[in-house]
């Protein structure tokens, strides 16, 4: 029997896709920005025949770094998770194989109406927090308001486009004066509320399907296994 590789070791020597996440890819880094980086592993398929199955997430081994297993990471998509739709279209790509960029090539197969569900419940959980923190101590977690505001306009803006885009652009400064603290927060509750009635409207006459072509992304994932298997 050989070997099985460790969680870590899946990462090192499977990964199909990895990329920057965070400030780097929003376009909002400072010189004390961390390197978040995010990656998909294709577990050899022999290990999946055993009763102990490959682990769907991996920590590490650098500093900031998460992976999924594909299938995990296929499922999360599917379902329109803002974390994994994000991670699919980061402009700092740093690992790529045959299978990192058929997955690349599908992440329009993953796309549809259903991210405004998933935006905005993630968007209110964090709202919630953030006006917990409001109550608690005066003010916000600037950083994560500075986020939350970016989410919601790049919901917006896939729901009006179809379009899903990282780099927050002309918006960049805007968005570090919000993060310095240096915008009310009255202010900065006032915009998410306009940024989610905008992306309200916006899902009646969206381009992006009612759900995402699961069928595509299942063969894909049954020939990625296969070709892992031979």
């Amino acid at each position: 029997m050989p070997t099985e590789p460790t969680g870590h070791e899946l990462v090192t020597e499977h990964t199909v896709y990895s990329c920057v996440m965070g400030s780097r890819a929003f376009g909002l880094a400072t010189e004390a920005s961390d390197t978040d980086r995010r990656g998909v592993y294709l577990a050899p398929t022999r290990l999946f025949w055993r009763f102990e199955k490959p682990p769907t997430h991996v920590e590490g081994p650098r500093e900031e770094e998460f992976s999924w297993e594909l299938e995990r990471f296929c499922e999360l998509a599917l379902r329109a998770n803002p974390t994994a739709l994000e991670c699919l279209h980061s402009p700092l790509v740093e690992r790529i194989d045959a299978t990192g960029r058929e997955l690349l090539a599908l992440r329009g197969a993953f796309l549809s109406r259903e991210a405004h569900r998933t935006f905005s419940r993630y968007a209110v959980g964090q709202l919630r927090q953030l006006r917990a923190d409001v109550g608690r101590h005066g003010t916000p977690r600037w950083k994560q308001a500075m986020h939350l505001l970016r989410l919601l306009a790049s919901a917006r803006d896939l729901l009006r486009t179809g379009v899903l885009t990282l780099d927050v652009g002309e918006a960049r400064e805007e968005l570090l004066a919000v993060r310095r603290g240096e915008v009310p927060w009255e202010e900065v509750e006032r915009r998410m509320t306009a940024l989610s009635g905008e992306a309200e409207a916006a899902v009646s006459g969206s381009p992006l399907p009612a759900e995402p072509d699961r069928a595509r992304i299942a063969d894909f994932l049954f020939r990625a296994r296969r070709e892992a298997a031979l």
